[in-house]
């Protein structure tokens, strides 16, 4: 690793010997996937901390490596954790408009209907509601949640939520809390009538982030008879992994080990082919 750089200077993955940015580059999207499944919005240095560790410990397991996780090396994991909400916030902005009819302009009717909507769909959060979403109805069935997993994590087959898919099934409510709190930020873009960019700060939506976690709990508590959070969950994965190209049924599917002897057939080949071959040496 190439020391030789100044105190201030700011490392980079090119920074580090080919073996440990290949871990890194592994290690990093397991860090992605920790933060949008237990701490979107970490409340301390320790909790991001935590979660580069646990991610670097994954990903030399996988590898079988033993590499020191050093203080550089989680700092450039955690650098990801506000790139990744605001990859989400950017999916979001243009899938949020068209979801619910938003468009831009400039004449005077139409910036009062963005005006309206907006103000209409953030007034007691009815954007998490289905499509009568003015009569309340389908809690948390919105499909804008769909089109963010299915853009975000599950794009195709080598996408983060299906490479590393244990850390979405079964969906936490992390994850769909983040979801909606994502929504709502792009909704808030459109709040004067005109699309304004809007960051996606921790400062201005981590509240907003726990109030959706919190409504989400006490609706899976409520509901919890019926496990209807759940159910939700799983239909949310089985589209999004078929969204991927991956058949949600065979995912778990396993193959039956193989009996010894199959094995010793590979050692009788094995052998044959080399007494073949001496005997071909021996003829010459």
């Amino acid at each position: 690793m190439n020391f030789n750089k100044g105190p201030r200077q700011r490392l980079k993955a090119s920074d580090f010997d080919q073996v440990t940015k290949d871990l890194l580059a592994s290690a990093t999207s397991i860090y992605r996937c920790l933060v949008v499944t237990r701490a979107p919005f970490p409340e301390t240095l320790i909790i991001e901390t935590k979660l580069a560790k646990d991610a670097w410990r994954e990903a030399c397991n996988m590898a079988e490596l033993t590499i020191q996780l050093t203080p550089s090396l989680v700092k450039m994991m955690t650098r990801r954790t506000s790139q990744v909400r605001g990859e989400l916030k950017t999916k979001m902005c243009t899938l949020t408009a068209s979801f619910f009819g938003l468009r831009a302009s400039r004449s005077i009717p139409a910036i009062k209907q963005n005006r309206d909507l907006a103000e209409s769909l953030k007034e007691g959060s009815h954007f998490v509601f289905k499509v009568h979403w003015e009569m309340k109805r389908g809690i948390y069935k919105t499909g804008l949640i769909q089109e963010a997993m299915n853009h975000m994590w599950f794009a195709n087959r080598c996408d983060e939520g299906i490479v590393h898919a244990k850390y979405f099934d079964p969906l936490p409510v992390q994850t769909i809390a983040l979801i909606l709190t994502a929504i709502e930020c792009c909704i808030d873009e459109w709040m004067t009538g005109l699309k304004e960019d809007i960051k996606f700060s921790s400062l201005a939506y981590s509240p907003v982030y726990y109030l959706h976690l919190d409504s989400l709990q006490r609706f899976d508590e409520r509901t919890a008879a019926y496990k209807l959070l759940g159910k939700i969950g799983v239909n949310l994965l089985n589209v999004a992994r078929m969204h991927a190209g991956v058949d949600p049924f065979m995912a778990a599917v396993t193959i039956k080990s193989f009996t010894d002897d199959v094995f010793d057939e590979a050692i009788r080949e094995h052998e044959d082919e080399a007494r073949e071959a001496q005997e071909e040496g021996g003829g010459d």
